[in-house]
């Protein structure tokens, strides 16, 4: 009798371990944490099949143009790292966003953040032509009419969290979810009257969710005791969140310019 109670028992914690018991809840019945891609390539799809402009504009990004304000250092849930909470470089990812417009037909970007670096290289070809008498000339610089300013403006953790769990006879499971709110800004200025032509503000969601199952008894007349434990942790990419996000500003930005005719479209 009692092998048999074992037997039973060992066959219940193995369907336990096996299958996850599913809670759903209002907060998580219509998202899905994104898994990480082996690279990071365009999310909003939308973005690579737009029209081409009839004129491309010529964009300019500063490595301040675009940049972390919040001070936000990544929590562990329990005190707050040194590491920053999102990229001290989100340039990288709104430059990469406007080159991916059409296919790279849409912006003309043109470097700013390697300037220095440029401008010493461009010297260098300058003084060593001059020293060899070489009579091809650099051509010059292009010039930007517009400049991307903006930054990110907001991160705030456990917006909201909650979970639910049940147990029955040392037996149970629970699953917990977490979700923070990442927020930017990105206006489009001009260059030659120091307007302000467009702004838009963003906010993204960052979900993390956790799922555990544990059994806990005593076996052989409560002489033996028998605990396991199984759960996993499935935490949402926060640059890939952020890239969503300056992709959708972008795609804002491409709709209000077009409302406002600064660039209209080739049919």
């Amino acid at each position: 009798m009692k092998l048999i109670n074992k037997q039973l028992l060992l066959f219940l914690l193995i369907v336990l371990l096996s299958s996850c018991t599913v809670f759903y809840d209002h907060a998580l019945q219509n998202q899905e944490i994104s898994k990480f891609p082996e690279r990071i390539g365009l999310i909003n799809k939308e973005l690579a099949e737009y029209k081409k402009p009839i004129k491309k504009p010529i964009i300019a990004i500063y490595p301040t143009s675009f940049t972390d304000q919040t001070g936000q250092r990544r929590s562990n849930s329990t005190f707050a790292t040194f590491s920053t909470a999102v990229t001290q470089a989100p340039y990288v990812l709104l430059i990469k966003t406007l080159k991916s417009v059409a296919d790279g037909e849409f912006f003309e970007v043109v470097e700013r953040i390697g300037l220095d670096n440029l401008t010493k290289e461009r010297q260098l070809i300058r003084n060593t032509r001059e020293t060899f008498d070489d009579p091809q000339k650099l051509k010059p610089l292009m010039f930007a009419g517009l400049i991307m300013e903006g930054a990110i403006i907001g991160y705030e953790t456990n917006t909201r969290s909650g979970g639910r769990g049940a147990r029955l006879l040392g037996i149970g499971a629970s699953k917990q979810y977490r979700q923070d709110t990442v927020s930017l800004s990105l206006r489009t200025v001009s260059v030659l009257t120091g307007r302000v032509l467009i702004e838009v503000t963003i906010s993204k969601t960052i979900l993390s969710v956790g799922t555990n199952q544990d059994a806990f008894r005593f076996i052989s007349d409560s002489t033996e005791l028998i605990e396991i434990e199984n759960g996993d942790v499935e935490n949402e990419s926060v640059t890939i969140a952020l890239q969503s996000a300056i992709e959708e500003a972008v795609l804002a930005t491409i709709e209000k310019g077009i409302q406002k005719e600064y660039w209209s479209l080739n049919e």
